[in-house]
């Protein structure tokens, strides 16, 4: 299987790749991974996408995304892709199932994972009240309890969509004061389901079959105690999803590709957008954006090689001619 254009990932950032990609007419590949629509599908609401006046769910403006790269000519594959060699071009993917994807230019958007807690009962109690996805897994905690550990957007945004469900959320923040954005700490402040433990941090998920509690342990003075919960929702941050690229392409010391302001990796023809290269913003329209350049830096590296192709086999014709 041959593409001018690969983009590995389908969040905001491969998704907008993919359209302006289309729409240039180079049938672009996109293939999905393990997260179809990146970690924004797994968003309850977007409120602050430009275009939409009412929030817009995170699976449907995903969805909206690649029906319309779709219609441009925007080709996608359920795969993963294990193994790459961008030694020469064509580079060349493999994937899961060992089949080969070979690409004229590489645009990698692979976004980034959920950073985990790494406590005691974390591994052992994952989808048995551990989850790291409030949208997919809300319903399950109708009528119980939860814990949201984190004091950002996306534990504010996720705490407040599994209100809908739980009859008492506790949010556990390492500090006394949130980093969420103000509207966000308006609602969750003013929700009755909604308390708050301060400067302390979840030193253990407790339980054997299922999740039954906490432990707690206070920053500042070191008291431990044990809070009674059915489920534990962490969101600590995230690490980026670079491990296929490690020793090809250059990562900062928290994972991070390197690509200049133009998106460009250090690797001609590979260019990086979205979560994977930006701990800074995190945003969806940023993620867009960074999608947006890549594409046309592909755009124009595709033509740029094209012309240099044709430049070398005019001077070969001359040369024949002369002799």
């Amino acid at each position: 299987m041959h593409s001018k254009v690969v983009i590995i990932g389908s969040g905001p950032a491969g998704l907008t790749a993919a359209i302006y990609a289309a729409r240039a007419n180079l049938e672009p590949l996109v293939v999905r991974g393990l997260q179809p629509g990146g970690l924004i599908a797994t968003t309850s609401e977007v409120e602050n996408y430009p275009g939409f006046v009412e929030a817009v769910g995170g699976f449907d403006l995903a969805d909206n995304m690649e029906k319309q790269a779709a219609r441009f000519g925007a080709q996608f594959m359920d795969a993963i892709i294990e193994r790459v060699d961008l030694s020469e071009r064509p580079f060349k993917l493999y994937t899961d199932s060992n089949e080969l994807i070979t690409a004229d230019s590489l645009i990698v958007s692979t976004g980034a994972s959920p950073r985990k807690l790494g406590v005691p009962g974390e591994e052992t109690l994952a989808n048995r009240g551990v989850s790291y996805c409030a949208t997919c897994d809300g319903f399950f905690f109708r009528n119980k309890k939860a814990v949201v550990v984190g004091g950002g957007n996306s534990a504010l945004d996720e705490g407040l969509f599994l209100t809908r469900y739980v009859t008492d959320l506790t949010i556990i923040h390492r500090r006394d004061s949130l980093r969420a954005d103000p509207v966000l700490q308006e609602r969750a402040f003013s929700n009755p389901k909604v308390r708050f433990i301060w400067d302390s941090t979840v030193d253990a998920i407790l339980g054997e079959d299922k999740v039954t509690g906490v432990r707690v342990r206070n920053l500042k003075t070191g008291e431990e105690s044990i809070l009674d919960t059915d489920g534990v929702f962490p969101y600590i941050g995230h690490i980026p999803n670079t491990w296929l690229f490690q020793g090809t392409l250059d990562l900062d010391e928290n994972g991070y590709i390197l690509a200049d302001e133009r998106t460009r990796t250090k690797i001609p023809g590979v260019f990086a957008a979205g979560d994977v290269v930006d701990h800074v913003y995190r945003q969806a329209v940023t993620a867009a954006g960074d999608g947006c350049k890549a594409a046309m830096e592909a755009v124009w590296f595709l033509s740029e090689q094209e012309h240099a192709t044709q430049q070398a086999e005019l001077r070969s014709e001359v040369v024949l001619a002369l002799v």
